[in-house]
């Protein structure tokens, strides 16, 4: 056959880097209705809503790292909490051949890029099984907050730096 290769042969692109996603996963999950019932018969207008996002990634084995998207959001109107969320939502990555500087944005911008729209998804079926409109989060430049990341740490790597 023309498409075998020579026994002990590797395939051309078997150094080529990759990576793959193994598995998914709610880490942790926590949605509290401090005011129900009384809070979902409630009109007005709408809630102030508060959103924070991290990135944590651990490696777990050789080629096996653990990336999660670590989500909390706070529902107010007049002081008053309407709803308060919070999901740790992971994915097990198979990274094969990549360099070592290629790493950090891998992990913590690809990575969470690929599991987003599945933890927006849990984030937005709690919020209406809690008994409220969906909470449909805009897309994360995950961009963005790793260069702030990084940003913050070479500050506090350059304040610790200086002697006294």
């Amino acid at each position: 056959m023309a498409d075998e290769l020579p026994t002990g042969a590797a395939p051309a692109n078997a150094t080529a880097p990759s990576y793959s996603l193994v598995g998914q996963y709610i880490r942790d999950l926590s949605f509290e209705n401090p005011g129900a019932p009384g809070s979902v018969m409630l009109g007005g207008p709408n809630p102030n809503v508060s959103v924070s996002i991290n990135v944590g990634v651990k490696k777990q084995a050789d080629d096996l790292y653990a990336v999660e998207i670590n989500l909390t959001a706070k529902a107010e109107r007049d002081a008053t909490v309407l709803f308060n969320v919070e999901l740790v939502y992971g994915g097990v990555f198979r990274l094969r051949n990549v360099p070592e500087t290629t790493l950090p944005p891998l992990l913590m911008v690809e990575c969470p890029r690929m599991l987003f729209p599945f933890a927006r998804q849990v984030l937005a079926n709690t919020v209406q099984n809690g008994g409220f409109p969906p909470l449909m989060m805009e897309p994360v430049d995950f961009n963005g907050l790793y260069l702030q990341n990084l940003k913050n740490l070479q500050a506090q790597s350059a304040a610790n730096a200086v002697p006294n």
